[in-house]
């Protein structure tokens, strides 16, 4: 694996993980079946929608595994038994993949007309401010302060 050079950066420390979800999420750009469209339907809210003409619920799963929202398609036995003069409308075995950055939530699937629509959130957080206490080095675990002069 080649390390990208921006992540090399002395100012990056800990940062490994979203190098990994870049990696991914590259890799998962590939992918073109089935077609889906990204859009935001509120402040806070995300909607994926899937066009998975012809699949019904029992043939999809969604899960989310190591922060990816994972989307497979099976079609059904019955599916598969059919003869076809002509096949125009693709429902083959598929699995599309969405890197989730940290926090994002899945709020729910729904399907309607051949779409199956995702919701994800990102709950508002705010911002966390601490204040570190700075310690003398010379000083003992209890917080008492070690006399360097006394002999």
């Amino acid at each position: 694996m080649s390390r990208n050079i921006a992540f090399n950066s002395p100012f990056l420390l800990g940062f490994d993980h979203l190098e990994q979800m870049l990696e991914r999420a590259a890799k998962a750009s590939h992918e073109g079946y089935p077609p889906y469209n990204i859009e935001q339907i509120g402040e806070n809210k995300l909607r994926i929608s899937l066009a998975v003409a012809g699949f019904a619920m029992e043939d999809l799963s969604v899960t989310v595994e190591d922060n990816q929202l994972v989307v497979r398609g099976r079609p059904s036995e019955e599916d598969r038994e059919r003869v076809y003069l002509h096949r125009g409308i693709g429902k083959r075995q598929f699995q599309r993949a969405f890197v989730l950055a940290e926090g994002i939530e899945i709020v729910g699937a729904s399907m309607d007309n051949g779409l199956l629509h995702v919701d994800l959130e990102r709950p508002i957080q705010e911002p966390e401010v601490r204040t570190i206490k700075i310690r003398n080095p010379h000083s003992k675990p209890g917080g008492k302060t070690i006399d360097m002069d006394a002999d």
